[in-house]
């Protein structure tokens, strides 16, 4: 096949290129790198099947030949309130990139036959009062809260991406991706991961805001793009949940860093109101997953771990 990859610098958008180019498939990247990262596909430079376009997707997507498939993953996704490259801070571009740039890609897929991956968010479901969440729940959201720049830049673009395949009959699909982490996060994009390792590896106590009681489940990246590959090459048009169904605590999590990274620094508690709109409890239900596609992670939370810890040594030293 030959693939376009919006973000394709990003986190999850670079790994996606990997692993397409080692099957053998075309891949072009497009990204204005306003969150994504050269250093992310660095590597891939040279590489006969590869090509990047350093473009904003809210602008038109031209292609010149054949193309089968367009993975729309443009788009900040931190919900840090300081991170420079957080939707908290781009609320405009985020807000742009989920409805121009999805119509964009959409027009693009349209015009090749080409089939259509968008990235959703498990942030769709807002702080939910359904748990685990499941496909059909539809969600518990702000329209007008801190975090709504995203959350509805997402809903708007799973609507969209609906609608171009009932009036169109685009082949579509939409992921709802639950937290992922691993190699090419960004170290200060505010979200828990890096966070938490950061810290860690500098020896300084870890973060905690509130009592540490809410709830993450943390998938490690390879197993989201296996997951993802799976999806794009189903016929299931309707929202799948992609994440790792076990759930921890966020204190659980800090003292889990701290024992992989031997720090001794400890965890310091700050005020809950530091994450205003942060959702209390999130965790998927993957049984969609599991019956369309046949998927579920298989790397543990420590295993995914301690590869992250790694890449991010190389990045502080």
């Amino acid at each position: 096949m030959r693939i376009l990859i919006t973000g394709g610098a990003g986190f999850i958008g670079s790994h996606l290129c990997d692993a397409y180019l080692a099957q053998g498939h075309g891949v072009i990247a497009v990204d204005n790198l306003l969150t994504g990262s050269a250093r992310n596909i660095e590597h891939l430079r040279g590489h006969a099947g590869f090509e990047f376009r350093q473009q904003d997707v809210t602008t038109p997507l031209n292609v010149d030949g054949p193309l089968e498939a367009v993975l729309h993953f443009a788009s900040p996704a931190s919900p840090s309130l300081t991170a420079p490259t957080s939707y908290m801070q781009l609320p405009i571009e985020t807000l742009r990139v989920g409805s121009l740039g999805t119509f964009n890609a959409l027009d693009l897929a349209k015009a090749k036959g080409a089939r259509l991956l968008m990235a959703s968010t498990s942030e769709v479901y807002g702080d939910p009062l359904e748990h685990p969440q499941k496909e059909t729940y539809w969600g518990h959201v702000d329209s007008i809260g801190p975090r709504s720049v995203y959350d509805e830049a997402k809903r708007f673009s799973e609507a969209l991406t609906m609608a171009y395949h009932r009036k169109h009959g685009v082949a579509t699909r939409i992921v709802r991706i639950f937290n992922t982490y691993g190699p090419r996060m960004q170290l200060d994009d505010g979200r828990v991961v890096p966070n938490f390792v950061g810290q860690a590896l500098r020896g300084q106590p870890l973060t905690v805001y509130g009592d540490g009681s809410q709830t993450r489940s943390f998938c490690y990246v390879a197993d989201l793009v296996e997951g993802l590959q799976k999806l794009l090459a189903s016929d299931e048009p309707t929202p799948v949940n992609l994440g790792n169904p076990r759930e921890v605590t966020i204190r659980e999590f800090a003292e889990v860093i701290n024992g992989l990274t031997g720090n001794q620094g400890g965890i310091v508690v700050m005020p809950a109101s530091r994450t205003q709109g942060d959702p209390q409890r999130r965790q998927p239900d993957i049984s969609k997953a599991k019956r369309v596609l046949g998927w579920e992670p298989r790397t543990p939370l420590e295993a995914g771990l301690r590869r992250t810890i790694e890449y991010f040594r190389g990045v502080i030293a």
